[in-house]
């Protein structure tokens, strides 16, 4: 089960396969196979298409008028695997949920219905199913591929004299960040980042990924298997942080996702942000003019590895709960391969969700938006680096690192302390 390192070398063929056998043969939405009324309810995480996706199940409701599907979200500013636990726990389990890779894989594995046989696995991408798969089945189905890196406000780096187009390593970031926090008061920012370091999934997944992905070599399943992790990229991760959190709207610890994103940058107020491309549904919603023309996407450098390529990789899985009905699990599978392998759902998929898809099928083409545009073609240019931390052990991530990374910027914990505290919590996990 080895990885491929480089997952836009994948994305690209596999789109090309897409083109050649994909559009005009994907299935059509499947009977649910049952007369009766069927309730789904689903239990997601990605806050960012939430109207998007409860519109969609609505379309699949009015196709299908013995089905019925009822969605919660939750996520951004709050903990979805906790909120699962406790969902779990309560006895009100759902019967969709999401998994995060490996680590979830193992955590839910009792809970999970064998995706093998669905349109939606067999027209993955090669390499997407790797992380919910399991002695030769699948246990879950890709969102999307997703990549991320320093989003930028076109505007005001272009008054301020930065030519983006040289941005291509991190003493470049930095000097382009200087020059940005010099300006700020004839620009009318408020600080050149908004770092949301109370969102432990942004630094304690994101931020990190980035620089243990050259320690992994970019291989989540090596990730999961070690029994340590040594920080080989600890300085260079020192060192975003740092500029991050320097040169942030303050206090750090305590700005959320939807300051960072709603409040800060889309209004101007702000010019950089550690984001990714599912943003743009978001900015969308705040000011289309600004998401369609006004915002790109820098690449997230490593200092010592890559420094001009982006993190791109799948953000979680479609799991469907193996202990409910028949009717049930079947009208789950259905609906997700209607979602991504119908006519109609591949059309929701790009222009209402506006993913990356993690199917073929797609057109090149597909992708509209300009942080994904960016991202599709970095993956086609062979520019990017894998996704690592799903292969984390469970709550490491968010838990531990992010939590202290929390402590670090608000100055109650030292880096050293940092890293001792973070080696350790990974290998007593592992014992």
């Amino acid at each position: 089960m080895k990885t491929k390192k480089v997952l836009s070398l994948i994305l690209s063929a596999s789109l090309a396969v897409g083109i050649l056998s994909g559009c005009g043969s994907a299935s059509k939405a499947a009977s649910t196979g049952t007369a009766k009324k069927v309730t789904v309810n689903i239990f997601q995480f990605k806050v960012e298409f939430k109207d998007a996706f409860e519109a969609a199940t609505k379309a699949y409701e009015a196709k299908h008028s013995n089905v019925k599907i009822n969605v919660t979200t939750v996520g951004g500013g709050e903990d979805y695997s906790a909120a699962l636990k406790a969902k779990f726990n309560s006895g009100d389990e759902p019967d969709v949920f999401n998994i995060g890779g490996p680590s979830d894989l193992q955590t839910w594995k009792a809970k999970l219905a064998d995706l093998t046989d669905t349109n939606s696995a067999k027209n993955a991408l090669d390499g997407t199913l790797q992380g919910a798969s399991l002695d030769g089945k699948v246990y879950g189905l890709p969102y999307n591929v997703e990549g991320y890196g320093i989003i930028y406000n076109k505007e005001l780096l272009k008054k301020a004299g930065i030519d983006t187009t040289s941005i291509n390593t991190f003493d470049k970031l930095t000097e382009a960040v200087k020059t940005l926090d010099s300006k700020k008061k004839e620009l009318g920012i408020q600080a050149v980042f908004a770092f949301p370091c109370k969102e432990t999934w942004v630094t304690g997944l994101h931020t990190s990924n980035a620089f243990f992905s050259p320690e992994f070599d970019g291989d989540v399943m090596k990730a999961f298997n070690s029994k340590t992790v040594t920080f080989k990229y600890g300085d260079a991760l020192k060192a975003m942080i740092d500029l991050q959190n320097k040169y942030s709207v303050q206090p750090t610890a305590s700005l959320d996702y939807s300051s960072q994103v709603e409040k800060l940058f889309s209004t101007g107020k702000v010019a950089m942000i550690q984001q990714g491309n599912w943003v743009a549904p978001t900015i969308d919603g705040i000011d289309k003019d600004f998401a369609e023309n006004g915002i790109g996407i820098l690449p997230y450098p490593v200092k010592g590895y890559k420094e001009d390529c982006y993190p791109m990789g799948v953000p979680n899985y479609w799991a469907v709960n193996v202990t409910k009905s028949a009717d049930v699990q079947k009208t789950a599978k259905d609906f997700l391969d209607w979602l991504y392998t119908s006519d109609e759902g591949k059309k929701i998929v790009s222009e209402q969700f506006k993913f990356i898809p993690a199917y073929k099928g797609y057109s090149t083409d597909s992708v509209k938006e300009p942080l994904g545009k960016t991202i599709l073609a970095a993956a086609n240019a062979g520019k990017t680096y894998g996704w690592v931390f799903p292969g984390y052990p469970n709550g490491w991530g968010m838990d531990k690192f992010g939590a202290d990374v929390q402590l670090y910027v608000s100055g109650k914990l030292t880096w050293d302390k940092l890293v001792a505290n973070e080696e350790k919590a990974w290998a007593d996990a592992r014992k």
